[in-house]
Parts: C-alpha cells; structure tokens; sequence
C-alpha cells in the first residue's frame, strides 16, 4: 500500500495537491496544532496511483509518496 506524507511544516495551504489529485487523496484540514492555515491531509492514502502528480505539483515539496 501506498505511503503519503505530508510535512506540514513546510505545507503552505495552497490546496495545489488537491486540485491535482486524479483519486482525491488529499482533503485540506485545519489542524490544532497549525492555527493560521488549513493543512492538507491525506485521508485517503490508500486509494493512491502513485502517479505523484501531488509531489511535482506542491510548490513547497511538502509531500512525500512511497510504495
């Protein structure tokens, strides 16, 4: 199974993962613990394709993805 991370100390919010998922992995949270902006959360790793349209596409390289 497919292994998505996010660091979100490096996510910048802008929901770029999202928009470019082809299986809608990604879901933008806010998170307790990052208070001024939502944070995007892999909910659904498991339906990954590893096509890693996400990890080209984050302008902050905040994603990581393996098999």
């Amino acid at each position: 199974m497919p292994s998505v991370k996010v660091d979100w100390k490096k996510c910048n919010g802008s929901a770029t993962c999202v928009g470019v998922c082809p299986v809608n992995v990604f879901e933008m949270q806010n998170l307790p613990e990052y208070p001024d902006s939502p944070k995007s959360v892999p909910v659904r790793a498991k339906d990954c394709i590893l096509c890693m349209a996400c990890v080209t596409s984050c302008p902050v390289q905040a994603i990581e993805v393996s098999e």
